[in-house]
């Protein structure tokens, strides 16, 4: 028995995705690699036809524009809180050539440096 939220995603991408004639997992893939990696869609087509599948790089651009808001959708339930307290002690930049320590106070002097 799958875990609830994976069968929602699956049916809710099921339902998203249900016209379209390649089989999902191909669409999936197609999909992350164009969102995870810094690839054109003509370079996704390209590994597709390496592996023997057939795909235009617009057919990967539609898939994108649907699946990608659903996943974002699903997805968001699963991450973590993110806490209200944000502690900075200290940023270290380089200022022409010399290493300078960055408060928020020193933000202003900086600016006119």
């Amino acid at each position: 028995m799958l875990p609830v939220q994976i069968q929602v995603m699956n049916s809710t991408l099921r339902r998203v995705v249900k016209r379209l004639h390649y089989p999902i997992e191909v669409m999936l893939i197609c999909v992350r690699w164009y969102v995870a990696y810094p690839q054109s869609l003509r370079h996704i087509e390209e590994m597709m036809a390496e592996r023997g599948v057939e795909v235009d790089h617009a057919t990967i651009h539609r898939w994108a524009m649907r699946i990608v808001p659903v996943l974002a959708k699903v997805l968001r339930h699963r991450k973590r809180p993110v806490g209200t307290s944000w502690r900075v002690d200290e940023t270290y930049i380089n200022v022409y050539g010399e290493w300078k320590a960055l408060f928020p106070w020193a933000l202003t002097a900086l600016a006119r440096a």
